[in-house]
């Protein structure tokens, strides 16, 4: 029997408010002395009052209607009540049956094709203290850092219309760039402002009937989300296979083995006992509040998308990668407007090629690199190419030497003496040594081998070091060759 998934996620954002849930407390708690921002509200003393965070409820609602949902005219907040020793009060301030947000849609693609996504709730809650595990030699405790608890979080859940790995893959990274395009969250997963469980469940092909729905967690990032999926995908039907049962619970991604492990039993709505939070007050949220938060919505992927092919004469797979990160596409934008005597195709060709190397190679970002060298730098550098200056290879390990440095092209050309040779007479004297040294290739070039010539080219590039202009040594070349033919 062939069986296939069922897979929903959940994921919780902290909001780029600078203040707390529901006190005043700072929210920039990364860099910060444990349990520094804190206050009778966030560490749950007795008789001390809430009061929610406007900024917040108006984030939530711009990431709502970006997901094109339905937003409520009628909402409360709600106590979840659990115990944990990173839950100060016993309780999570959350909203249970009446969020922000619900009945949205994502439309990703995957393998070329369209597929639209529910979502199922966009609500707001506030975000649990961290514990710090210590377990070195002689030392075996806990320690719970408050900071953080109290930090707004909006948590999106998706409904379970994902089947396979890499559409929860496409899935997150669309809803991550929506949310950076919003501003509402740095959505970082690596500082854990941007986390995500999955809701696993398999099933036979063509049934309805779920088996037991497994919750995974500890993802950090959108590759360990991919293999965790893949993962347990895996286990679950390999354990029906073999006659196993299959249980409701919570297992934790664990990296390093490329496996998940099990943590407890997943627990179900009513364990946590949900009833409205008596210390705040329902919220009327009246159309034309939604109507003001509409208007603040900027431009979004799909739009600057369409809008980069029409404007910018850019296929519809550039423009998408372009646009797929907002540092990118403003970076190319930027770009484009610094110099307009190169064209689109160019700037994006430059930015998915050679920048794209630099990020992955540094394990950086756009934002990062873009610190680093302006786009007005990297206009010179372009037109510097583009007028012959330097050949296309050694400006690409200039801008490398950019990011590296922080100087200008100007300065790295003038100092290591990279001006490309286009020098005729030079050249052909150079173009005599390699034909003079290389008598096979020659021979073989004569006889009809045209790939010799390709050879002979980069013998004079290594004697040049890569400045000579390709285009004048192949001309050069050929006459040479001729030349030598009618001697």
């Amino acid at each position: 029997m062939k069986y296939e998934a069922v897979i929903g996620l959940e994921v919780h954002t902290q909001l780029r408010t600078r203040s707390k849930m529901y006190c005043r407390c700072s929210t920039d708690y990364v860099n910060a002395p444990p349990n520094t921002h804190v206050c009778p509200v966030c560490l749950g003393m007795p008789g001390v009052l809430p009061v929610i965070n406007k900024q917040a409820v108006e984030y939530t609602m711009m990431a709502a209607l970006a997901l094109n949902c339905t937003i409520a005219e009628y909402t409360k907040f709600d106590r979840k009540n659990y115990s944990y020793p990173d839950l100060m009060k016993g309780y999570q301030i959350s909203q249970y049956d009446t969020p922000i947000g619900r009945s949205g849609r994502l439309t990703i693609q995957v393998d070329g094709q369209e597929k639209k996504v529910g979502i199922t709730r966009v609500h707001l809650e506030e975000d649990v203290a961290k514990l710090v595990h210590r377990t070195a030699v002689g030392e075996s405790c806990s320690l719970v850092d408050v900071n953080r608890s109290g930090v707004p979080l909006m948590e999106i859940v998706g409904e379970p219309d994902l089947h396979f790995p890499e559409e929860a893959r496409q899935y997150l990274m669309k809803l991550h760039s929506i949310l950076q395009y919003l501003d509402v969250s740095t959505a970082s997963m690596e500082d854990g402002s941007f986390r995500c469980d999955a809701n696993v469940s398999i099933r036979p092909e063509g049934s309805s009937e779920l088996l037991a729905k497994v919750e995974v967690k500890n993802m950090n990032s959108f590759r360990a989300v991919f293999r965790a999926l893949e993962y347990e995908v895996k286990r679950q039907t390999r354990a029906i296979e073999t006659g196993e049962k299959v249980v409701q619970e919570t297992r934790g991604w664990v990296e390093e083995n490329g496996e998940t492990v099990s943590q407890r039993s997943k627990e179900f709505a009513h364990d946590y006992r949900y009833f409205p939070e008596p210390d705040l007050l329902p919220l009327n949220i009246t159309r034309t509040w939604v109507a003001e938060t509409g208007a603040k919505l900027p431009e979004l992927p799909e739009a600057r998308r369409d809008r980069f092919v029409t404007e910018y004469g850019l296929s519809l797979y550039d423009a998408n990668l372009l646009t797929s990160s907002k540092e990118m596409a403003d970076y190319f934008e930027n770009l484009c407007q610094d110099n307009k005597t190169i064209l689109a195709k160019t700037v994006s060709n430059w930015l998915l090629g050679t920048v794209s190397a630099i990020l992955n190679t540094n394990n950086i970002d756009m934002s990062e690199f873009a610190d680093q060298v302006s786009t007005e730098r990297v206009a010179e550098l372009l037109l510097t190419e583009s007028q012959g200056v330097v050949s296309t290879a050694t400006a690409k390990s200039i801008l490398e030497e950019m990011y590296k440095t922080g100087k200008s092209s100007s300065e790295i050309i003038a100092v290591q003496g990279l001006t490309q040779i286009s020098d005729t007479g030079e050249l052909e004297k150079i173009a005599a040594q390699v034909i003079q040294a290389n008598v096979p290739a020659v021979a073989d070039y004569k006889a009809g081998k045209a790939q010799s010539l390709t050879f002979l080219v980069g013998q004079v590039m290594r004697v040049t070091h890569g400045r000579a202009n390709p285009r004048v040594v192949t001309e050069v070349l050929k006459k040479k060759l001729e030349e030598e033919g009618e001697e």
